[in-house]
């Protein structure tokens, strides 16, 4: 206890010393308050960023327009007017809801040749389905604004995404829960037909999008893919598991290029059912109530 005291006295006596040396040396005063909050913050800080290392899993872009959106990254197609790929990561440490869903749909002013707008989506029938969904953003009021730019958004078919698709989205979050950490990357599959266009920028109404994870923290190195079509389904979500191999071939993208080129291989080449365990609650639930919405 006497040693606690000790230590507590000298705490303040440093302050009340910086605050009198620069009161008389003319400088600016020091907030005592902010002193001592000042390692909340640090702390704060860097739970926000805690394992971000996404950046060395990137999918390789065939746009060239990457915007780093510091909790996602995305690459955008002009053609499309929406994210050919999106890519981030889940950690156990951010599943906690510390802030509200904000709903501040808003156009990506980082995308130079213009993103999609609100009026496009208004009166199409269409749900603006999130690619990073705004439920793995709750961590941070910044990263949960970021996930309402319009980049991040693509036309889904509203018993798609408030069904199959936020099943799959909870399912993730089941999966980072158990397994801790793992890398995403999700998106439209543009290399199909579009079923419409929306608007006056002509935004593609995608006929399928695919979610592909990665878990590659030891000791059980391992992925899987999935590509569901954009409207309402029946099927086990289990139904539409893949290799990532199949969905590369599907969707005419690179993604996990970085790795050593053997664990890449072994990875993206098989899916193993064992180790990607279903909801079966969760799948009901959606078959009588989610698909009824």
């Amino acid at each position: 206890m006497k040693v606690g005291k000790q230590a507590g006295i000298l705490v303040i006596a440093v302050v009340i010393m910086g605050y009198l040396y620069n009161m008389l040396s003319g400088g600016e005063s020091i907030d005592v308050n902010d002193w001592l909050n000042e390692e909340e913050e640090v702390e704060e800080e860097q739970f926000e960023d805690i394992e971000s290392t996404y950046e060395d899993f990137l999918p390789i872009s065939t746009t060239g327009k990457v915007i780093d959106h510091h909790y996602y990254t995305l690459s955008y197609s002009e053609e499309h007017e929406q994210a050919e790929w999106v890519a981030y990561e889940t950690d156990i440490h951010r599943l906690p809801k510390n802030v509200d869903r904000t709903n501040n749909f808003r156009q990506d002013r980082d995308i130079s040749t213009g993103s999609a707008s609100l009026d496009d989506y208004s009166g199409s029938g269409y749900d603006r389905g999130h690619l990073v969904p705004a439920g793995d953003m709750h961590f941070s009021r910044e990263a949960m604004e970021r996930s309402f730019l319009m980049s991040n958004i693509s036309p889904q078919d509203r018993s798609f995404n408030r069904g199959i698709w936020r099943e799959l989205e909870e399912q993730v979050r089941d999966w980072t829960r158990g397994y801790k950490h793992l890398y995403i990357v999700t998106g439209p599959v543009l290399t199909q037909r579009a079923k419409a266009r929306i608007g006056d920028n002509y935004v593609a109404v995608p006929r399928s999008f695919y979610k592909v994870l990665l878990d590659y923290d030891k000791p059980e190195l391992k992925a899987v893919g999935f590509v569901i079509p954009n409207k309402k389904s029946d099927k086990p979500l289990d139904s539409y598991a893949m290799s990532v191999d199949e969905v590369e071939e599907l969707t005419g993208l690179d993604f996990f290029s970085k790795l050593p080129n053997d664990i890449e291989e072994k990875l993206e080449r098989k899916y193993q059912v064992g180790r990607w365990p279903f909801d079966e609650e969760r799948y009901r639930e959606r078959i009588f109530i989610w698909n009824k919405q």
